[in-house]
């Protein structure tokens, strides 16, 4: 789906790579998601987590840890850093900034990064994501 008019607000990192392909893809609906409750879906054949934050944003990350290789990152627990959304890897408790995914606490491992998508949310509640790769 490629949105053309400004009925998108862009969301949580979604403000980066505006230069990156235009078109997005409609995931679900802002009322499926719950206040810092992970959710899984697919975009193409790759799965992604969403996460809804207190202040209405939504970010989008692989949901594949970079760490352990399972598909559990939507599973994890929601929390901040200093001012940086984030999430704690189910796993082995590595700690990502949802903005960036940019590994916070790597907890003595190699560092690796968490891709993250930019997402979008219209007037009527639809979430998008962007096509084209993670940011």
């Amino acid at each position: 789906m490629t949105l053309v008019d400004d009925t998108v607000s862009e969301t949580g990192s979604a403000t980066r790579a505006r230069s990156r392909s235009s078109a997005w893809t409609a995931v679900c609906r802002l009322d499926d998601l719950e206040v810092e409750r992970g959710r899984a879906a697919l975009l193409g054949d790759r799965q992604i987590a969403l996460f809804l934050l207190h202040d209405g944003r939504v970010h989008a990350t692989a949901n594949l840890d970079p760490y352990s290789g399972a598909n559990v990152m939507s599973r994890g627990i929601v929390g901040t850093r200093g001012d940086a959304p984030t999430v704690a890897s189910p796993m082995y408790k590595q700690v990502f900034d949802l903005r960036t995914g940019v590994c916070l606490d790597t907890q003595g491992k190699e560092q690796r990064m968490l891709p993250v998508w930019p997402v979008a949310v219209n007037g009527e509640g639809t979430v998008f994501i962007r096509d084209g790769g993670p940011v």
